[in-house]
């Protein structure tokens, strides 16, 4: 069976979205998608053995139970089909991300605007990315330096 016949059944999706969560037993399996799909334990059963027989889940035995876990490895393989398709839906997105930031961006700098006193744009951004300590290595201010100069005068040579 190809990978979308069995993706293509929504219980068995929904099957495979409750397992992606963790580790569950049969029996928990069924009790949700029983209350989800109105469908029998047996129906459930069958949709179960049909993602074990075609790889996408796993199971072993705990005791009377039965756990079914997610194999991610045909799901990989899907992954691996559909980026062929991706360069139709990736730039879009990258082009939303840039929006969004763009729009970030304006509202803080507007709400810094907003609040006098405060430094703003890119004077807030040059203060915050300076160094610790830059302003003393770059020495000390120039209404120090006559300070300075008497100072040492001051000492003994």
């Amino acid at each position: 069976m190809h990978a979308f016949d069995v993706l293509g059944e929504p219980v068995r999706r929904r099957i495979l979205e409750l397992l992606a969560e963790g580790e569950r037993s049969a029996g928990s399996v069924c009790e949700v998608i029983r209350a989800e799909f109105g469908i029998s334990q047996p129906a459930v059963s069958q949709h179960l053995r049909v993602l074990r027989d075609s790889g996408f889940a796993t199971v072993r035995p705990q005791g009377a139970r039965r756990l079914y876990a997610v194999n991610p490895e045909p799901l990989r393989e899907v992954d691996d089909w559909l980026g062929h398709f991706r360069r139709f839906w990736t730039p879009p997105l990258h082009a939303l991300a840039t929006e969004l930031a763009r729009g970030r961006r304006e509202r803080r700098l507007a709400a810094e605007a907003d609040r006098p006193g405060e430094p703003t744009g890119a004077t807030a951004s040059a203060e915050a990315t300076q160094p610790a300590g830059a302003q003393e290595a770059a020495g000390p201010p120039a209404s120090a330096a006559p300070e300075n100069e008497r100072a040492e005068k001051r000492r003994p040579g």
